[in-house]
């Protein structure tokens, strides 16, 4: 019998904005309903001006204790040694990383000295899973803001091996998609990397009416943008989409903030696009506010040139049964083979082609329920309670194996 584990999180996290910040409330939410958790400490980021405080919700009395310890700052280069500080203060059972390449900074080297931060935690003798959304080997650099020029991006990946080694010290790596499974097997020989799938947000969501509401039938893009997701291509298919055809109103909402790398970037966008009739920037999406914005929408477009990882916005869409216009390219491609996902696929940076395939969506009620549903039941396949499980019953192998060395962890 084991005691509940006091597990800490190294994680962005609400109502911190950073990459992942939406996963890790889920993910937080599941697992501190299990018996086998006996307290959650959240290691994140530092809040910026705006962001508001670190708090516990209400109603969360029946749940286990959340500790939020703010101990390490985007962009900062001793995120490594501020981190291993607070948890050797706060002394977790074991660690879990909630992370991809550029967690702890869009530069180089900010970015690159965070990622020594799994391997120092492993080495301190916690039991360590690193749970990694991406890897260097399927992310276009240039596209995602890493790289200017092939030079560079060589350079980069050179450096991307030695920290994927790194990562690799830590007990368990966890991936989110097979092709990445099999990728860091092959390359670097790995024992310890295993598929943990991404899953659903919403465990047992009753299902969705698939109705849409009175009024404009909205067009959504949910993230952060202006690397690889540009809004330029979204705002010019939707316009091409309102001075064509015989359709109803239409409205363009374009939800989330920038990409860390590409600051001011919705702004400018704004302002180039000023003159477009029927269009909304929501800034920042509270995570109370995320239901609304999708239960809203008509249709949930991807305006990707690259994919850097299994998309939660995908897997949104699914949950509260939205039809998706995507480009079947990279992940996306990836996921919608492994998880059952689908849409309406669009040629990237092709305005025509993605005004083409937004356009079979609000056009036809009958093919975008058809996408609705399909997508609806690919995001029930797995709930990230039962994910949420597969890590605590790992962790709960690794402290046996610290008891008995000899032990097998698979």
């Amino acid at each position: 019998m084991h005691k509940p584990l006091k597990i800490g999180m190294i994680t962005t996290f609400p109502p911190g904005k950073g990459s992942l910040n939406e996963y890790a409330y889920h993910f937080v939410r599941h697992m501190r309903t299990k018996a086998e958790v006996a307290e959650v400490i959240i290691f994140a980021d530092d809040l910026l001006n705006g962001e508001g405080e670190y708090k516990d919700e209400p109603g969360t009395d029946s749940l286990c204790p959340l500790t939020i310890i703010p101990c390490w700052e985007f962009g900062r280069k001793r995120n490594s040694v501020r981190i291993m500080n607070a948890v050797t203060k706060a002394k977790p059972d074991v660690i879990l990383y909630n992370m991809q390449f550029a967690t702890f900074g869009g530069d180089k080297v900010s970015g690159a000295l965070g990622l020594m931060s799994p391997a120092i935690a492993r080495l301190s003798g916690i039991p360590t899973i690193v749970l990694l959304h991406n890897i260097m080997e399927t992310v276009d650099l240039q596209s995602a803001g890493f790289a200017q020029n092939a030079l560079i991006e060589n350079v980069i990946r050179g450096f991307g091996n030695m920290f994927t080694r790194m990562i690799l010290t830590a007990d368990i790596v966890a991936l989110t998609i097979p092709k990445y499974v099999e990728i860091l097997t092959e390359k670097y020989e790995a024992s310890n990397v295993v598929l943990a799938p991404h899953g659903s947000f919403e465990a047992e969501k009753p299902e969705p009416s698939f109705g849409l509401k009175p009024g404009p039938l909205q067009i959504m893009s949910f993230g952060k943008f202006g690397t690889y997701k540009k809004v330029e291509p979204l705002i010019e298919a939707f316009e091409i989409l309102q001075n064509s055809g015989d359709r109803p109103p239409l409205e363009l909402v374009i939800a989330g903030t920038d990409s860390p790398n590409a600051k001011g970037y919705l702004a400018n966008a704004q302002k180039q696009y000023s003159h477009v009739k029927n269009m909304r920037f929501t800034g920042y999406v509270a995570e109370e506010d995320v239901p609304v914005i999708f239960g809203d929408s008509a249709v949930v477009v991807f305006p990707y040139s690259s994919t850097t990882g299994s998309s939660g916005v995908l897997h949104q869409a699914g949950n509260y049964g939205k039809a998706t216009v995507l480009p079947n390219i990279g992940d996306f491609a990836e996921v919608i083979m492994d998880e059952g996902y689908t849409g309406e696929f669009f040629k990237p940076d092709n305005v025509e082609s993605l005004a083409t395939a937004i356009g079979k969506v609000i056009d036809d009620p009958i093919n975008r329920e058809k996408i609705a549903r399909q997508n609806y039941l690919a995001s029930q396949g797995l709930p990230i309670s039962e994910v949420v499980d597969w890590y605590i019953f790992h962790f709960q192998l690794l402290l046996d194996k610290q008891k008995q060395p000899d032990a097998v962890v698979t």
